[in-house]
C-alpha cells in the first residue's frame, strides 16, 4: 500500500430508487430528511364567503361585511333561544290550562257540569 495514499473508507450498500442496490460512500450520501409534515383539517369545512364576496362586489365596505360575518351567528343563536324560550312556554301554558280544566271538573258543582252539558249541545248543533 503506498503510504502517500489516503486510508480507504468503507462502503456501505444503499438501495437506488429504480430498487437496484450499489456501494456507496456513506460521508457522501445527503443527510436523510424528515418527511415534510401536512396539516391538513379534514372536519372543518372550507368557509363560504359567496355573501362577502357579493357584498364587497356590489360597494358594501369590508366593515360592514365583517359585522355581517360577527353578528350573524349571533342573531341565529338569539333567535334560537327566544325559540326555545317560546316553545317551553307555550308547553306550560298547555300544562297550566290542562291541570286547570281538569280541577274545576273534578272539585265542580251540578251547576257547573250542567253548564258544561249546555255548552257541549250547543257546540254539537252549530
Amino acid at each position: 500500500m503506498d503510504p502517500n495514499l489516503p486510508a480507504p473508507r468503507p462502503l456501505t450498500v444503499v438501495q437506488l430508487p429504480d430498487g437496484t442496490y450499489t456501494y456507496a460512500d456513506p460521508h457522501s450520501l445527503p443527510a436523510p430528511q424528515a418527511p415534510q409534515q401536512i396539516v391538513q383539517h379534514i372536519h372543518h369545512a372550507p368557509p363560504d364567503r359567496t355573501v362577502q364576496r357579493l357584498a364587497l362586489g356590489s360597494g358594501v365596505g369590508a366593515g360592514t361585511v365583517a359585522a355581517g360575518v360577527y353578528f350573524g351567528p349571533l342573531l341565529v343563536g338569539v333567535l334560537t333561544a327566544i325559540a326555545a324560550n317560546l316553545a317551553i312556554l307555550a308547553l306550560l301554558a298547555a300544562v297550566m290550562a290542562w291541570a286547570v280544566v281538569t280541577v274545576v271538573k273534578s272539585v265542580g258543582s251540578s251547576e257547573g257540569k250542567a253548564a258544561s252539558k249546555s255548552v257541549s249541545r250547543a257546540r254539537r248543533h252549530r
